[in-house]
């Protein structure tokens, strides 16, 4: 526990007066190990000679003797013995870091292991589960068996020498360092450190009212048992504290006093404290050289002091030390180490520097506990201690009874040597296709994989309708999923989960035409959280929606109505490509409701399949519509972007959404003594509710959907409630009855058990077999085509194959109708409505609405890859208009980036086989012409003009921009260059393939860490006008200074000292220059906008990497043309991105002074010899001051050519 270092070395010498009351005449002889010079002048107990007691001998009650004696590692200090406080097992410590216990008085053996390869173990704490090893600096638990339970490393300064544990699941270390930390053991992580003085603190023991800490200096301090402040200090020994204890109202302490230049010696005075008045009362002598003491309570307050040498006194702590009270523990010339008292006050331990730990107790019968639970032993070995077979039983199978082998005949088991001879299976032939097209490198050939099976493996022999069910016409799954088993039930291709397949041009390659060949946008989906991209589409398919968000700008930094605004935005202008919701989730995974309520999944769910998408995606989606009626309800303060228009939807008072989901609701609470309170409040959506089956009569019975869902709108149950008018709780009936209609009505499915899913499942079966019955009289009509709108330009739809399915085939696995008629006169009526059918008069004026199915959300369940999430959406005119020019409706399936058109029979279809039901929209008809569907650009020039920084530290001194002025403001087709730098959130995860490649599975999560755009023309042409440093409240886990420039702190707004700004922020003023029309000059833009999560149209993007680039070449960097046709040296230690700007801008301009006469073959060859160059150097820009020449650029010598 203790540093032992400097102790007096004639600490195991006394004088013959010490011990005048022991019995003399023993002399060495007694025992052959005990060195004579060890026992001058010392006089021993001769029953403390003894290593095992007998049982016969007699120990008197009250009086400790030595019980047992166990040598655990010869040779090796005992560092720490502790009494299990759970079982009765004693553990020890030693120096070499292992640990071993041993069970109950007779100390057999009971495990044994290796804690820390080299570090000693100085303090053990058993707890109910486990048992707590504690070293220098790692903290270890392990099982009784010795299994690790956790290992929790510490810093490299740590030096710690004690624990202990304040409840249940907490515990405080403390050591030689100038903090106590503490830790929670449920989620071993350091929860606080406290600040205490050097030289720290070396013992730690507890009371109800302080925490004691024993410091090396020789001081105690009392600390608070809630905030560990320091409430009193006692200063006991001038050198330092050896041990102390606490009982009661009494501390006492031992330890060293400094002799000067001598060092320190024992100090045989021990301090004792009265904890009631806070002083120190008469000190106590004692005739041993106390190293450790502890009370032990019995029928009085006894103290026991113990010497290194192994003597050892009872006493008073208010008493006087009586020399009877002395005996001394057997250690054969070995020094204590270590020291401990059982529970019950019956046993105590002793650990040697010999290796050896001693029981001594009060009782033959000792408990170390006062209830111990059943310790569990292992079983004994039953090889040796076979059972006697009677072979005379009849039941006694005769396999069991050996018998001799006395015929000449051969065993039935003894094969004749052909038939077991080894006979390997011949390889089969190598696939023709294979040898064709194999390339032979060495003696190795390399051939593509045909796929007419799978690899490695052999397939099923699979029935001929799944294989068949599986080639309908579907989109072909994501490449990384070619290469694994096929389907063995029934999903089509196009509900799987896609992968994009990443190669070492990023995504450059990968061909999304082939899953979206329309000009909707799909989303990615290798985003953290990104689960919920069907419910983005969904929103913004919404046109109401989709105006409101775009409407939208507010002062707030993560504002989701914002963000979806940013995205919708991007959805608009993209004309098939896959877009990114990155900057939108980043917002979600900061607002503390959305973690709260668990819709923040870790990646490691995500991947493993863990998430239960299905009941995941309908707490979304209440609480996208509850976040987003907030945040366009609340009035916005002053504005955070000057001149930005006030008179938004989301300002006007009154909510959109609210207006568009909300339905008010009156809450009915009838209490059995008659007493009713009613209240009022608005939802945004509805949860279904299914009747309850009893479980006796497992049929189902048979409901319609509109007959469901009008009981889950007017609600009635029972349950417990407070009554004001009873004032206790009392069962109270529950109703719910709705006021008015809304415009979408937003159902949750609640299908979240197989419960569920059987109830859906047999409605559907019986919906089926109604329709069956219905069109038996009918015959068939042709099923209605595919539009061929859809498709891209010059591309025509193969309507080929035409079928003719009846309309019961559509009515598979169908139960919601795709059209309801809903009306509240006195009560709430629902009811399914045909195809075709309309409204009466009489309807009409009774306020009847009827609605149309326009989504719906399903739970794709596929064990393969751990399922996912898709929408069927019914696309309405106003799009097809904005971006194919035709007005219909159609629609389609959005299943991240793949979007595919299908009937309007398909989007009601639930096979809850593989899809079950989620979210359902329906919309009143013609709802969206009261809603004002126009959109005025929120952002305006005022994002621009100069804004304060985050960081606290930056100075005006220090800018590294100039803000543009009012008469400055860039204009249509104006120049501006741009850069961007990055930072790495989470690492790529990759794959080594056999043939050596590697495979990217997952890229680098990347954030934007500095944005600088410079002035492209006029008489301030290079000077930069905006350079933010982006701060982020996520983790960095690679800063890339080599390649960005940025330094750890330069985005923290504490230390920084850069024009510190938030992503919207900056994100604002590009999109302002985007929607201005200006045109970017950089180098790689189309990665530094995908990061930024910006969609900028082509015609407005100058990149300098496609401008000096050869068809099938390598893409050339920045530096080297900076180098070649500019001779500049830039990037030479790190980026700077004001740097980069300026020289793309050059580098434009160079281009158009090369190519001003449109003259390409010209220019050609000057990219001839730019390519021809860069190989000669390898691509590297040589020094610009070496001595043969070839620093200097080569460009004005090709302008010859």
């Amino acid at each position: 526990m203790m540093n032992f270092e400097g102790l007096d070395p004639g600490l195991g010498e006394y004088t013959p007066g010490l011990h005048g009351g022991l019995e003399p005449g023993l002399d060495s002889s007694m025992d052959p190990r005990l060195d004579p010079a060890l026992l001058q002048g010392v006089e021993l107990d001769p029953d403390a000679l003894a290593v095992p007691v007998s049982e016969s001998m007699h120990i008197v009650e009250g009086m400790y003797s030595e019980l047992h004696s166990v040598a655990a590692e010869v040779g090796i200090p005992v560092t720490a013995t502790h009494f299990d406080m759970q079982e009765e097992l004693l553990w020890m410590g030693n120096h070499r870091g292992h640990a071993s216990s041993f069970f109950g008085p007779t100390m057999g053996r009971y495990s044994s292991f290796q804690v820390h390869m080299t570090d000693d173990i100085r303090h053990i704490q058993s707890m109910e589960t486990g048992v707590l090893f504690l070293t220098k600096n790692n903290l270890k638990c392990h099982t009784r068996g010795g299994l690790v339970m956790f290992d929790y490393p510490m810093e490299e300064g740590a030096d710690m020498h004690s624990l202990i544990l304040t409840d249940n699941n907490t515990l405080l270390m403390g050591g030689l360092q100038n903090y106590v930390a503490e830790l929670d053991l449920t989620t071993v992580q350091e929860t606080q450190k406290f600040t205490v003085e050097v030289p720290g603190v070396a013992i730690i023991r507890q009371s109800n009212r302080f925490f004691f800490c024993g410091h090396t200096s020789g001081k105690m301090s009392l600390r608070d048992v809630r905030t560990f402040k320091m409430e009193h200090e006692f200063d006991a020994f001038s050198g330092s504290l050896s041990d102390f204890d606490v009982h009661g109202n009494l501390l006492a302490a031992c330890g060293f006093s400094s002799r000067g230049l001598n060092g320190l010696s024992c100090d045989r005075f021990l301090m004792v404290y009265d904890l009631r008045m806070m002083r120190a009362i008469t000190p106590l002598q004692v005739h041993v050289d106390p190293l450790f003491l502890r009370f032990i309570p019995t029928y009085t307050s006894r103290l026991a002091i113990i010497s290194q040498t192994g003597q050892c006194q009872f006493c008073e702590p208010t008493g006087l030390a009586n020399l009877a009270d002395i005996f001394h523990v057997n250690t054969v010339g070995q020094l204590l180490m270590s020291f401990d008292v059982s529970s019950s006050k019956q046993a105590l331990s002793f650990g040697d520097s010999g290796g050896c730990v001693h029981l001594w107790s009060s009782a033959p019968e000792v408990s170390f506990n006062s209830y111990s639970r059943e310790t569990e032993l292992a079983l004994p070995c039953l090889v040796d201690s076979l059972p006697q077979m009677d072979w005379n039983h009849e039941l006694m199978p005769l396999s069991l009874l050996p018998m001799p082998l006395t015929s000449t005949e051969p065993l039935l088991s003894d094969w004749p040597a052909a038939l077991i001879t080894p006979s390997p299976r011949r390889a089969p032939p190598v696939d023709p296709e294979i040898l064709r097209t194999m390339k032979t490198v060495g003696f190795i050939g390399y051939a593509p994989n045909p796929r007419t099976r799978p690899r490695n493996q052999v397939p099923y022999k699979i029935k001929d309708i799944e294989l068949e069910y599986d080639s309908y016409n579907q989109v072909p799954e994501s490449p990384i999923g070619r290469d694994e088993e096929p389907h063995l039930y029934m999903i089509p291709k196009k509900y799987r989960k896609v992968t994009i397949k990443y190669s070492k041009l990023g995504l450059e390659d990968f061909d999304f035409k082939h899953y979206n060949r329309t000009l909707f946008a799909g989303l990615e989906p290798h985003i953290p959280n990104a689960y919920c991209n069907c419910m983005i589409q969904v929103l913004y398919f919404l046109e109401p929606v989709r105006c409101l968000v775009q409407n939208h700008l507010c002062q707030k930094e993560f504002c989701l109505a914002c963000e979806l605004g940013f995205l919708f935005h991007m959805l608009d202008l993209s004309r098939g490509d896959p877009c990114q919701a990155s900057n939108f989730l980043r917002a979600f995974r900061t607002i503390p409701e959305a973690s709260a309520l668990g819709l923040i999944l870790a990646d490691s769910d995500e991947q493993t399949g863990k998430a239960r998408l299905g009941r995941l995606i309908q707490s979304w989606n209440r609480f996208i519509l509850a976040q987003l009626h907030q945040e366009t309800l609340e009035q916005e303060g002053p504005q955070a972007y000057r001149g930005a228009s006030s008179s938004t939807l989301g300002s006007s008072g009154e909510s959109v959404i609210g207006r568009l989901f909300g339905c008010e609701v009156e809450n009915s609470s009838l209490c059995r003594c008659g007493k009713e309170t009613v209240r009022a409040s608005l939802t945004l959506l509805f949860t279904m509710h299914y009747p309850e089956q009893s479980s006796q009569d497992k049929t189902i019975d048979e409901y319609d959907f509109a007959e469901i869902l009008k009981k889950s709108i007017c609600l009635e149950q029972s349950t417990q409630a407070w009554c004001d008018n009873c004032e206790k709780y009392q069962p109270t009936v529950q109703t719910r009855n709705i006021r008015c209609l809304p415009d979408v009505l937003v159902i949750n499915c609640e299908v979240n058990s197989a419960k569920e899913a059987e109830f859906w499942k047999a409605q559907t079966e019986y919906a089926y077999n109604k329709a069956l019955k219905k069109e038996a009289a009918e015959p068939p009509k042709p099923k209605e085509p595919l539009p061929t709108e859809w498709c891209l330009e010059d591309e025509l739809c193969n309507v080929e194959g035409l079928t003719f399915d009846t309309p019961a085939e559509d009515m598979k696995h169908v139960w919601i109708p795709l059209s309801l008629k809903m009306c509240i006169s006195k009560t709430l009526e629902v009811s399914s409505l045909s195809e075709g059918e309309e409204l009466t008069e009489s309807e009409e004026a009774e306020g009847a609405s009827i609605y149309d199915l326009v989504v719906t959300v399903s739970h794709i369940q596929d064990t393969r890859t751990g399922g996912n999430l898709v929408a069927h959406i019914k696309v309405g005119e106003t799009y097809h208009q904005r971006k194919e020019g035709v007005t219909h409706q159609q629609w389609y399936l959005f299943n991240d980036f793949l979007i595919e058109p299908i009937d309007k029979a398909e989007s009601a279809q639930f096979d809850v086989n593989w899809k079950l039901p989620a979210v359902l929209y329906y919309v009143k008809r013609n709802y969206h012409t009261k809603y004002d569907l126009r959109i005025k650009n929120p952002i305006d020039a005022s994002v621009l003009l100069t804004e304060a920084s985050l960081a606290r530290k930056q100075r005006k001194s220090h800018a590294t921009f100039i803000p543009l002025m009012v008469s400055e403001m860039p204009q249509s087709a104006d120049l501006v260059g741009l850069d961007a730098e990055f930072v790495t959130l989470n690492q790529e995860e990759a794959e080594l393939r056999s043939d050596g490649t590697k495979s990217t599975i997952k890229p680098s999560q990347m954030s934007v860490a500095r944005i600088t755009c410079v002035r492209g023309q006029g008489p301030n042409e290079g000077v930069p006008f905006i350079d933010d440093y982006i701060s982020t409240q996520e983790q960095v886990v690679d800063y890339l200074t080599q390649y960005s420039g940025i330094k750890p702190g330069d985005l923290d707004a504490k230390i920084s000292s850069k024009h510190l700004t938030t992503l919207k922020s900056t994100y604002l003023k590009l999109r302002f220059l985007i929607d201005t029309g200006v045109r970017f000059v950089g180098h790689g833009l189309q990665k530094d906008f995908r990061v930024i999560n910006l969609m900028v149209p082509k015609e407005q993007v100058i990149d300098t990497v496609y401008l000096f680039h050869m068809p099938r070449k390598r893409m050339i960097s920045l530096r080297f043309l900076a180098w070649y046709f500019l001779e500049l040296n830039i990037q030479g230690e790190t980026h700077d991105s004001i740097e980069d700007a300026r020289t793309a801008l050059q580098l434009y301009r160079k281009y158009l002074e090369l190519s001003h006469n449109g003259v390409q073959d010209e220019f050609r060859k000057v990219l001839k010899a730019l390519y021809e160059k860069g190989r000669k150097l390898d691509w590297k820009v040589p020094d610009i001051d070496s001595a043969d020449g070839q620093g200097t650029a080569v460009f004005p010598s090709v302008m010859g050519l």
